[in-house]
């Protein structure tokens, strides 16, 4: 087949050798293949990947929700213990009127265990979420078991009592010790609006 001897004008084509014609119905269909999956299909393929990436998200959302709701009675039991013993906290804090006895217990257990005060300074009160928080410095010299019991007397205290910043130093055959003793005071009506808060 003579290719210079082909009419290649298009309303001639009905005249063209069949080889030509089947490879330009070949050349064509690739092109309209082509163009259809670059326009079409690879917006598709995106847009699935987009659907299989959301797919795993959601999984993964739904099990860990799944997770939280098998454990709820669990969660909702430690809830209550936690009320529970935050309550009891709350019933160990000085109210605001039983501050000033406090400081008096405090001093006393002190001199009940045989230190001497050389300060006893308490500071501004600190407000915290739903409490005060009460801090004292204080410098006391005395012997180290008189310290020790002095700290254990705190402890024992009806009321919570907590030392912090504590420094211990030698004096002669005395121990000094500085540090910072607080207790708490509840917020009045903290804790109700935080429960009421929560049911909402």
């Amino acid at each position: 087949m003579n290719l210079s001897e082909v009419n290649w004008d298009p309303n001639a084509a009905g005249t063209w050798p069949l080889a030509i014609k089947i490879a330009t119905i070949i050349l064509i269909s690739s092109i309209v293949a082509g163009a259809g999956f670059y326009y079409i299909t690879l917006d598709q393929l995106a847009e699935l990947e987009q659907y299989e990436a959301e797919e795993v998200s959601l999984k993964s959302t739904f099990e860990r929700k799944q997770k939280k709701a098998v454990n709820l009675p669990d969660y909702r039991e430690q809830l209550k213990q936690i009320e529970a013993s935050l309550g009891e906290m709350i019933k160990q804090m000085p109210t605001k009127a039983e501050v000033a006895n406090l400081l008096i217990d405090i001093s006393q257990t002190g001199l009940a265990s045989g230190l001497e005060f050389r300060l006893f300074k308490p500071a501004s009160a600190i407000r915290k979420d739903f409490y005060s928080e009460l801090p004292i410095k204080i410098n006391v010299i005395g012997k180290y078991e008189e310290i020790g019991l002095f700290v254990s007397g705190l402890a024992s205290l009806p009321r919570i009592v907590t030392v912090h910043d504590v420094a211990i130093s030698p004096k002669g055959p005395l121990m000094v010790m500085d540090a910072t003793i607080k207790t708490y005071n509840e917020e009045s009506g903290a804790v109700k609006k935080k429960k009421k808060g929560r049911r909402r």
